[in-house]
């Protein structure tokens, strides 16, 4: 399955239990564009765009909501997660294995899936 693929059937199977949205990282160019005759983009006071929350940031960003125990007044919270998903053949970058741990030291919740099971697994809405 391609990682477009499995992203899309991830975020539809956890839908009602988590909140996810595409993270696209990555640097672009942007300003004033003007389409010439040949097809071509001309550019005009180019800026650099950087997309996505930073470097090695996961494909899906979002949250689940928890209940905090009766002894905590039982308000809900948003938890933070993030799944960063990859193909059959894929393997996380370090530093999007930094940004999954550091998220997970700091109480979110993060994983690396490669499909909807390791997804669930990770963001505990399966026991494993």
């Amino acid at each position: 399955m391609s990682e477009h693929k499995a992203q899309n059937e991830i975020r539809l199977a956890l839908g009602r239990d988590v909140t996810l949205f595409r993270n696209n990282v990555g640097t672009a160019w942007t300003g004033d564009v003007s389409k010439l005759p040949d097809g071509s983009v001309l550019i005009r006071n180019p800026r650099i765009l950087h997309a996505g929350l930073c470097v090695g940031s996961s494909d899906l960003i979002g949250w689940r909501s928890v209940t905090i125990t009766p002894e905590m007044l039982g308000n809900k919270f948003a938890v933070f997660c993030a799944v960063e998903v990859k193909g059959p053949k894929g393997r996380a970058t370090p530093a999007q294995i930094h940004f999954i741990k550091q998220l997970i030291k700091a109480g979110g919740l993060g994983v690396i899936a490669k499909n909807v099971i390791d997804a669930k697994k990770g963001l505990g809405l399966i026991v494993k």
